[in-house]
């Protein structure tokens, strides 16, 4: 029997399953397909990680290796819901509902002395940030927003705030002595082992990376972001958005880039609150309190301190927050700020967030206003000015009208920064840090002050020679001009820009339209493009492939969930993404409170379409083609009878959507003509559907408007949270009666 694996995932994604997947599996069990679930959840990956430790009965299987091994394969057949991309303080919270649960792990060491220390904060850290994504990601990524959705858009546009043309709000980025300008990048001539070491002032030589494998093609890039300067940049910033009285923020990718990032978020929390750190900055570090998990953890954290220190500190920030600039506030009602928690305010969904909405953020006084928004390296600071700069000039863009910007991305084998974690590091002393060969050759090097950021990543060959290949391809598929986002002054896009240009002319690209444009100007050329209602394809490097995957969506349709993510993996297998999970915190924290689930499951829904097609050409399964062909329209007609999730209590939610997919589905499989024996399968499912309808829906609100206890939040109890999100015994039988 052909297989599917669908990933059991953490926050309303997780939840979603429990309601969805038992519909899923009833219905590809009438064409001879399993769908089995793999955890790969922030509370999984945490115990597996610990297995050798603990009890056989609290022992799990490490499933983000077995997927790692899988997508490898031809017979890969995944979808990947959004997981948690863990910060520190995300990762603690775990542990400790973990431990309250009865599981025998130990707490994550802040400060790394013993042998003991040094190997559970390796675990630990193996399961932080993006840690799911490059395993799996054994292909590039084709993401675009399916015709339905765009249609639907269309018809039923979301809001979009108002700019005015005096608007102040605007990126601030360093543009000098950052990753970008720093970058040197070389490609690699034949396999290699490098190492990476530093040689500090007084000639002490320091390893800080060896026995790192190089293939012959691959790029190697080495760059560092002064600490000096940046520190210097900050405070210019404070300053500015105190003189031009705007809201001051920060955004990075704190989740993705877990290394350098909250070492930047550390340095933005004591740009902002000088004072603090100067009069109890020893104390606070003594605490490991540094500002780089941010400002709530430095509030919780002050019982490790004396008592008046710690009444010092909370009155000294509190001042800091008065007489600094107004801070930009992820939730005004309840104080927290842009600077409480790392990974509250990600680039990629913040930032198109505040450009929908008129260039503002929430302000301390629950008011919305002009930004300054603060992006400290220039890598791809300039996208989000560029279009900053259109709507202030042109206004906001028009959902009905506009065009899209697919995007077909870089990110196979851990592609590009996202696959720095491991090779980044804080320097501890003025010196030079340098990258040579097995023989010894220097390839790169950098003069780096104590703190600098200084990291390297590399690229292999042959995924760039596929993201070549499917961006021709999906040109010549769509008739649509598409553009690499590429840099010819920045030192790793040179290289890029060789391999490109070395291998189109492999490819059939007569009659298309294809350019190669650094960011900025691609931007501005994709955004023109748009107001006049056409597609442009961004064919970007990893980093991007995130941001534009949530830049245009979210101004297009309002989500980036709603976007189709297909990963063509290297060896032939398939990897189907289902979206964003920016706001599922959120969601998870209604249905506690109320039992309502908000979240939309549209992205589940295209995911696995795609997935059934994809296994019904691997396998010859005509059954799984049909599947995937009938799952389209009825998510077509789901989305024209708005059966979206409400975000009232009371009305459609998450479980409600599930039912009329599956209602409409049923209905398609029964009209279909080219399987006749699961036309006749279906029939009867699709009458009782619509048939009982009426009482569905009934016992589906009746659920709703009360408190629901699921045993935990990273890891819940299975049976309650079935019992929460199946609450209809009337669907659960007509489903139970499909799976026989």
């Amino acid at each position: 029997m052909a297989k599917i694996i669908y990933t059991y995932t953490d926050e309303a994604p997780m939840l979603a399953t429990h309601s969805f997947l038992p519909i899923i599996q009833a219905f590809a069990s009438a064409a001879d397909v399993e769908v089995d679930t793999r955890d790969i959840s922030l509370a999984g990956r945490i115990v597996a990680a610990f297995a050798d430790r603990l009890p056989a009965d609290q022992q799990e299987a490490d499933a983000l290796a077995e997927l790692g091994e899988l997508a490898k394969s031809p017979e890969a057949n995944i979808i990947k819901l959004p997981n948690i991309s863990a910060s520190v303080p995300q990762l603690k919270a775990a542990i400790a509902e973990l431990r309250s649960q009865g599981i025998d792990l130990p707490a994550y060491p802040d400060e790394v002395v013993t042998d003991e220390d040094r190997d559970v904060r390796a675990r630990y850290d193996a399961v932080k940030g993006s840690a799911v994504n490059p395993v799996l990601r054994e292909g590039n990524s084709d993401r675009r927003a399916p015709r339905s959705v765009k249609e639907y858009a269309r018809k039923h546009p979301h809001s979009m705030g108002a700019w005015a043309a005096d608007s102040k709000t605007a990126v601030a980025t360093m543009g000098e002595h950052d990753f970008r300008s720093n970058e040197r990048s070389v490609t690699i001539a034949a396999d290699d082992t490098l190492t990476i070491r530093h040689i500090a002032a007084d000639g002490t030589e320091t390893v800080l990376r060896d026995g790192l494998q190089v293939l012959a093609g691959e790029i190697v890039d080495a760059t560092f972001l002064s600490a000096k300067a940046l520190d210097a940049f900050l405070a210019a910033q404070v300053q500015r958005a105190r003189d031009e009285h705007v809201l001051f923020s920060v955004h990075l990718k704190a989740t993705m880039m877990k290394v350098s990032d909250p070492i930047i978020f550390g340095h933005v929390v004591r740009a902002f609150l000088p004072a603090v750190f100067e009069r109890y900055g020893a104390q606070l570090s003594a605490a490991g309190l540094t500002g780089e998990n941010g400002l709530a953890a430095i509030l919780s954290g002050l019982s490790e301190l004396d008592e008046a220190t710690a009444a010092g500190v909370k009155q000294a920030i509190e001042d800091g927050l008065e007489q600094g600039p107004r801070l930009a506030m992820v939730n005004s009602d309840r104080g927290i700020t842009n600077l409480h928690v790392p990974s509250d305010v990600i680039v990629d969904a913040s930032m198109p967030a505040m450009i929908r909405q008129s260039g503002h953020m929430w302000g301390p006084d629950g008011e919305e206003a002009d930004t300054l928004a603060v992006i400290p390296d220039s890598s791809y600071a300039g996208i989000y000015q560029a279009v900053i700069e259109d709507c202030q000039a042109n206004g906001a863009f028009d959902p009905t009208t506009m065009g899209s910007v697919p995007n077909v991305g870089l990110m196979a084998q851990k592609a590009e920064e996202y696959g720095s974690h491991d090779k980044t590091f804080t320097i501890a002393a003025d010196g030079r840090v340098e990258v040579v060969d097995a023989s010894g050759a220097v390839l790169l090097s950098h003069e780096v002050e104590a703190g600098d950021i200084w990291r390297a990543c590399q690229t292999k060959d042959v995924p760039v020679r596929d993201w070549v290949k499917l961006a021709v391809t999906r040109a010549r598929a769509s008739e649509t001009p598409a553009v690499f986002w590429l840099d010819a002054d920045r030192a790793h896009d040179a290289e890029l820009i060789k391999k490109v240009q070395d291998e189109l002319p492999k490819h059939d690209t007569e009659g298309l339209d294809i350019q190669i444009l650094s960011p900025v100007e691609a931007t501005k050329l994709s955004i023109r493009r748009i107001r006049e209602g056409l597609d442009t394809i961004s064919v970007t490097g990893n980093v991007l492939r995130d941001y534009n995957t949530d830049l245009f969506p979210i101004l297009e349709l309002g989500t980036s969930a709603k976007m189709l993510s297909v990963v063509p993996l290297l060896n032939g297998g398939g990897l189907f993404e289902t979206g964003a999970g920016g706001s599922a915190p959120k969601h998870v924290q209604q249905l506690v409170e109320e039992n309502h689930l908000r979240w939309d499951s549209l992205g589940e829904f295209m995911a696995l379409a795609e997935s059934f097609r994809h296994l019904s050409t691997a396998t010859g399964n005509a059954r799984a083609g049909v599947l995937a062909e009938t799952l389209d329209a009825a998510t077509g007609t789901f989305l024209d009878e708005n059966r979206s999730p409400s975000r009232k209590v009371g009305e459609i939610d998450n479980r409600g959507s599930h039912f009329w997919l599956a209602r409409y589905w049923a209905e398609e499989l029964a009209a279909q003509t080219e399987d006749a024996a699961l036309a006749e399968a279906f029939a009867p499912v699709a009458q009782a559907l619509v048939a009982q309808t009426a009482t569905i829906e009934q016992e589906l609100v009746d659920a709703q408007g009360g408190p629901v206890d699921l045993g935990g939040y990273y890891r819940v109890d299975t049976d309650l949270a079935d019992a929460a999100m199946r609450p209809s015994a009337s669907l659960n039988a007509i489903v139970a009666q499909l799976r026989g």
